[in-house]
């Protein structure tokens, strides 16, 4: 049994989970998530056998007490046979760290994942009324990261509300329908609504102010993502293989090369 010690918040522990599973699953260990054993309760993973909290104990404390050896992944592009060959030959082992990475595995598999990490029928039913009020519409979905990019790589991605909307516009210059709905999903508490609204339009904006796993859900289901480097935005796309613009430079022309796709981006996150 290989039992993940995830890291970061919930996308971060997808796509960390999401590696080590396809790695199980190739060469047949099982495995299990520590985070979605006990938090995040809006997957189907999180319903699955031993995915409970007394899992997540049992595997803590027999890590901690070292009565199951731990392969570690904190060096990005280092040598991985060791920790390749502690799993393999461990009977339980608990694996940590952010560079646990194995792309060609993780697409081989990645419909498993997907279905792992399909969403409850609750979180599905929260974001319908707010998906029904663009009905025929293309959905673009916009997700503002402040908070913590304040200080991420020295605030490159922290952008303004202003910044954000200029964005937006040249985004909807360069697709040329007048039919676009904007959901604005985000965690900052302050955001200035107003911005947005007074520039779109309020009957084009919707904010859905849902939990982390609705607006995960609500932004799967929009046509187009726009939003800094984040994994965040770059799960969502990987739903549906959405388009997704991760802005670099707030300053930059939007074109259709803009956009690219989860197969690709997920092996270069900033």
């Amino acid at each position: 049994m290989i039992f993940v010690h995830d890291k970061g918040r919930m996308a971060n522990n997808i796509l960390q989970y999401g590696h080590v599973y396809a790695w199980g699953r190739e060469h047949a260990r099982p495995t299990v998530s520590m985070r979605f054993a006990y938090k995040y309760p809006y997957f189907h993973i999180c319903h699955t056998p031993r995915h409970n909290f007394p899992t997540y104990v049992f595997a803590k404390y027999a890590a901690k007490w070292h009565l199951m050896p731990t392969a570690s992944f904190d060096e990005e592009r280092a040598d991985v046979s060791a920790q390749e060959q502690l799993m393999l030959r461990s009977r339980m082992v608990m694996v940590t760290g952010w560079y646990a990475h194995w792309y060609d595995l993780f697409l081989k598999y990645k419909a498993e994942i997907l279905q792992l990490f399909a969403f409850d029928a609750a979180v599905e039913q929260a974001v319908a009324p707010l998906l029904s009020s663009s009905e025929g519409c293309l959905r673009l979905g916009v997700h503002i990261r402040r908070g913590d990019y304040k200080t991420f790589h020295g605030g490159r991605f922290f952008y303004d509300d202003a910044q954000y909307a200029d964005i937006i516009s040249r985004t909807l210059d360069m697709l040329g329908r007048d039919d676009v709905h904007i959901y604005i999903c985000g965690n900052d508490p302050h955001l200035d609504r107003s911005c947005y609204e007074q520039r779109f339009g309020s009957h084009r904006v919707t904010f859905p102010d849902g939990n982390p796993g609705e607006d995960l859900c609500l932004l799967s289901h929009c046509d187009r993502l726009i939003g800094p480097p984040s994994t965040f935005s770059l799960v969502a796309a990987m739903y549906r293989d959405l388009p997704l613009y991760w802005v670099t430079d707030p300053q930059q022309p939007v074109t259709e090369a803009s956009f690219g796709h989860f197969d690709q981006l997920f092996q270069h996150i900033i």
